[in-house]
């Protein structure tokens, strides 16, 4: 018996782990494991756990329908895994299991007890490439060291994606006849605090619907992502985040609709397509990285010296920034967003990490643990990555002394107050020449619905800069 154990990974196409496992005529069974006082450790936001297990849902029913069983085990924490698996694969006669590698430090901790305590039995671990389109490792400087900075990376990646090209799998095939399949929603194993374990209708699950944003995305807006992606009121973005980070969509198969739709692989800004499979390039990098220096996932800042840097940890501040409640109409129709849909525009993602960091001085950690607690798309490597660059501790940073403008960066990228008057509903009225300065005209209206800016952005500006120079002497 082979055993194909799922993680962020719940797709039947372009699954490595799922596609070596059913070569060959042996009998195949899956499985998932649920963690659910492990993932309140790493902050998993409910919105996420109740769209991953809607997707198991999805997955175990597509599995079963060809035959292959999927158990579901549940353990509170990584390190009751080694020893259920063990257990598991004993019963059910397994002599070899296949899973797509995990990145995160603890993860892979986890991964390396389990190889452990399976040898034990003469049960073989294949551990695949699923979350990159190159496995980290792979893009490598001319010392053979793994890159530290972006652009290079970048320029690396394209060639040696030019050089080795890359697989898509297809989806198994029936292995045996149709085998019955029970609802999660009807078992013992998902805390109740999750609620109803059905998909939101924002974001439904599958790897249908997966497709079928991609599809639209590259039909509709991927020619004209560099003009639109930083406009939050305009459907501009593939809005695929959530299902490449539940794996329920592959970033390969990303990169070869995108060069299908194209008919070539874009190399440079000036080439249509590239600035969307940019960003899919900064993902690969971010995993990377998180591979390379594992402190990244234990709170640790990409550049050392910055651990010194004096953070506040102010509560009151904090809660205002959580709640929107700062006085910047942009920040506030961002954070109000979040905290209702589970998602964010990365251009608010930026401006809000900004203003919490750079604004109120505000230690990034705790932004980035708020949003991993919120996020639907709630992704180690990716938020840690976009944290460290907007507190400048991070790869690529931007120089300590470029910060963000809360108020202009409202006036730019959403410059008639739409996306701020559909969450900020106390602004809802007021005119787009006053929407991102609202104060002055709430006053002549008598008003007091909308909160004063909790700080002076010029006065805070200096602060921050003060900060970074600080490290200097």
């Amino acid at each position: 018996m082979k055993l194909v154990w799922l993680r962020n990974d719940l797709r039947l196409a372009d699954n490595p782990a799922l596609r070596h496992a059913c070569a060959g005529d042996e009998p195949v069974a899956a499985l998932f494991i649920i963690s659910p006082t492990q993932w309140r450790q790493h902050k998993m936001a409910p919105i996420r756990q109740r769209f991953m297990l809607a997707q198991v849902d999805v997955l175990g029913r597509e599995l079963a329908a060809l035959g292959i069983p999927l158990h579901l085990l549940r353990v509170e924490t990584f390190a009751e895994a080694p020893a259920a698996l063990a257990d598991l694969c004993r019963e059910q006669g397994v002599t070899q299991l296949y899973a797509n590698q995990a990145i995160e430090i603890d993860e892979q901790r986890r991964d390396h007890a389990v190889s452990a305590a399976l040898a034990e039995q003469a049960v073989s671990c294949h551990w695949l490439n699923g979350c990159c389109v190159l496995p980290p490792g792979r893009v490598l400087t001319g010392s053979g060291e793994m890159f530290k900075v972006f652009t290079p990376f970048s320029r690396a990646w394209l060639k040696a994606l030019d050089e080795e090209g890359f697989v898509i799998h297809r989806a198994p095939t029936a292995r045996g006849e149709p085998l019955p399949w029970q609802p999660l929603a009807e078992r013992d194993f998902v805390d109740a605090a999750l609620g109803e374990l059905t998909a939101d209708p924002r974001w439904p699950g599958g790897e249908v619907e997966a497709l079928r944003r991609l599809n639209i995305f590259l039909e509709q807006a991927v020619l004209d992502y560099g003009e639109t992606r930083d406009f939050p009121a305009i459907a501009g973005t593939s809005v695929l985040s959530p299902y490449l980070a539940a794996g329920i969509i592959s970033p390969r198969q990303c990169v070869a609709a995108l060069q299908q739709r194209l008919g070539y692989r874009p190399q440079s800004k000036a080439q249509p397509g590239f600035v969307w499979l940019n960003e899919l390039i900064w993902r690969e990098f971010y995993r990377h990285l998180l591979v390379l220096i594992p402190t990244l996932s234990m709170n640790r800042p990409f550049k050392p010296e910055t651990a010194a840097l004096p953070w506040s940890w102010d509560p009151d501040a904090f809660a205002a920034w959580c709640e929107g409640r700062t006085g910047y109409p942009i920040v506030d129709a961002a954070m109000r967003c979040l905290n209702t849909t589970g998602w964010m525009h990365n251009r608010l993602r930026m401006i809000v990490a900004s203003f919490l960091t750079k604004d109120l001085h505000i230690h990034w950690r705790l932004g980035e643990d708020y949003f991993m607690s919120r996020l639907i798309d709630g992704d180690l490597a990716a938020n840690n990555g976009g944290w460290q660059w907007a507190a400048g501790t991070g790869a690529d940073a931007a120089p300590y002394f470029r910060i963000f403008n809360p108020t202009t960066q409202g006036q730019r990228f959403d410059p008639q107050g739409e996306f701020i008057r559909t969450w900020v509903t106390e602004l809802a009225d007021i005119p787009a020449a006053y929407v991102h300065q609202p104060h002055d005209w709430l006053r002549l209206k008598g008003r007091q619905d909308y909160p004063a800016p909790m700080v002076d952005h010029a006065v805070a500006r200096v602060r921050a800069i003060e900060m970074f120079r600080s490290l200097e002497k």
